[in-house]
């Protein structure tokens, strides 16, 4: 297996005048990202001795030029979430002990302070015009770390997972032979580099197999439609309130989509209602996809001539998946839901400096544990119907929030949906619903109720049904339950 950069290299040479990457500031030809590259890994040489070089950076040709940067010197690339309050943002960079971190000043403007600890090297200060002082990249074995990507750190402190070049290299093959990318291609995304999904999918994926990749830093539903129609993208990357979002977009038409063939959504699981007026609308089908930070993240998708609705899709090349049963840890058949384990190229070397954690995410066979809930069907389907933490029993019977948020999400007044457990003498635990309405919706309890009691089997219907302005969600758009359980 390859190291992540060397293809990304041959590949920019190949055609080193051509646009690859276009960003909110300017677009960046093939030579123009390579150079870039040099400038910065000469300045990180001169500022840094630490194995690895943090990065604090918006979507655009800028992140992947730092990266290129910290692999020509043998580094190891720790993407930064801009997005974290100041304490955590400190506590990553603490964790994966840099000294360096390359950025530009309107993010430290956005940041508000400057992190300890560290130098900053200021992409928008240096001297991109002279010639660089040219490096011969260094080369890395398939076990090498390339990349520690922190987790978004829903329940507890961040974990940063180690990815090798390895682990990239084989998601990044997985990816292309799965969904057939060609250099003729046109992805989008807003999706930041400090996402797994946004660092292999968006980022490192394109640029080696030398298609054209169009960013936008900030998700603006119109500005989105517009770089669509404007560049023709034909692959597109979100989440699924994003696609939310773009329904929203009152004079948004068919036409704007129209050079579409593949809108895949991740992060979360996607609402049958915002998938079915989706395609109403716009006649492009969402096609779910399934990954894990520690999976470097795809590992399922659903292609677009194989879709079923809440399907995640069969296994991506190389990726070995089985159901095991909660219960007794046997390996389940089709339509029988227990935990999704796996193995592959692309599973992670383990959490950064954490080695108890580290062994607890495998089992006694090698197989990862993603602590998801899922079931395949007779072709080899998979869906994802619950996470394990998540899991209540409510008198003996096992209960998902999922089933209960899919249910109140088809209610024509609620927006969005979220349950947690609440301990109960009586029955264990007893689902508590909370909703965000639908513009100028009216709440109520007794009719959410009803149609719950319709939709769901009795033991399944919230205790009670709650009222928010907005549910609390984190960076990347997953709704936060620990926040809602605070409430209780």
């Amino acid at each position: 297996m390859p190291s992540v950069h060397w293809p990304i290299i041959k590949s920019l040479l190949s055609a080193p005048f051509r646009v690859r990457v276009t960003d909110d500031q300017r677009s960046w030809r093939g030579i123009e990202l390579l150079a870039a590259s040099q400038h910065i890994a000469a300045e990180i040489a001169r500022l840094s001795s630490t194995r690895t070089v943090g990065m604090m950076l918006p979507s655009g040709g800028a992140f992947p030029a730092a990266a290129l940067a910290a692999w020509t010197l043998g580094r190891v690339c720790v993407p930064l979430n801009f997005l974290l309050r100041k304490d955590e943002l400190q506590y990553v960079i603490d964790d994966c002990g840099t000294d360096v971190i390359v950025t530009a000043s309107p993010m430290l403007e956005h940041l508000g302070f400057v992190p300890e600890r560290v130098k900053v090297i200021l992409l928008d200060k240096l001297n991109f015009k002279s010639p660089p002082e040219l490096r011969w990249p260094k080369r890395a074995e398939t076990d090498d770390l390339a990349v520690l990507i922190y987790t978004s750190g829903t329940s507890g402190r961040p974990k940063g997972v180690m990815l090798s070049h390895g682990n990239i290299a084989a998601n990044i093959s997985q990816y292309r032979r799965a969904v057939s990318i060609t250099t003729d291609d046109v992805m989008l995304g807003i999706l930041p580099g400090f996402h797994s999904f946004g660092f292999t999918v968006l980022t490192m994926a394109p640029l080696t197999i030398g298609c054209r990749v169009v960013y936008s830093a900030r998700f603006m539903p119109p500005r989105v439609l517009k770089l669509i129609r404007e560049h023709k993208a034909s692959i597109f990357v979100a989440i699924p309130s994003m696609y939310n979002a773009l329904l929203g977009v009152k004079d948004a038409k068919p036409a704007d989509l129209a050079s579409m063939r593949l809108a895949v959504s991740g992060g979360e699981p996607l609402p049958m209602d915002v998938a079915t007026r989706f395609f109403e609308r716009f006649g492009v089908r969402i096609n779910e996809g399934y990954g894990l930070t520690e999976t470097a993240p795809a590992t399922n998708v659903c292609l677009p001539h194989e879709y079923r609705p809440h399907s995640v899709g069969r296994p991506l090349p190389d990726v070995r998946q089985r159901i095991v049963s909660i219960e007794t840890g046997r390996t389940l058949g089709p339509n029988e839901d227990g935990e999704v384990r796996m193995k592959g190229p692309n599973v992670m070397q383990g959490y950064y400096k954490l080695p108890a954690e580290t062994a607890a995410a495998f089992d006694e066979d090698g197989w990862f544990r993603t602590g998801d809930i899922g079931r395949f069907d007779s072709d080899g389907h998979l869906y994802i119907t619950g996470r394990l933490k998540e899991m209540m029993i409510v008198g003996g019977e096992n209960v998902f929030p999922r089933e209960i948020e899919e249910a109140l999400n088809k209610h024509p007044d609620v927006h969005a949906s979220a349950v947690v457990g609440l301990n109960d003498p009586v029955r264990g635990e007893v689902p508590i619903a909370f909703v965000e309405l639908q513009e100028g919706a009216a709440f109520s309890e007794p009719s959410l109720r009803t149609w719950c009691r319709d939709h769901l089997a009795g033991y399944k219907v919230p205790r009670d049904i709650r009222h928010v302005e907005a549910l609390p969600r984190n960076p990347t758009g997953k709704i936060m339950r620990r926040e809602l359980k605070k409430l209780l």
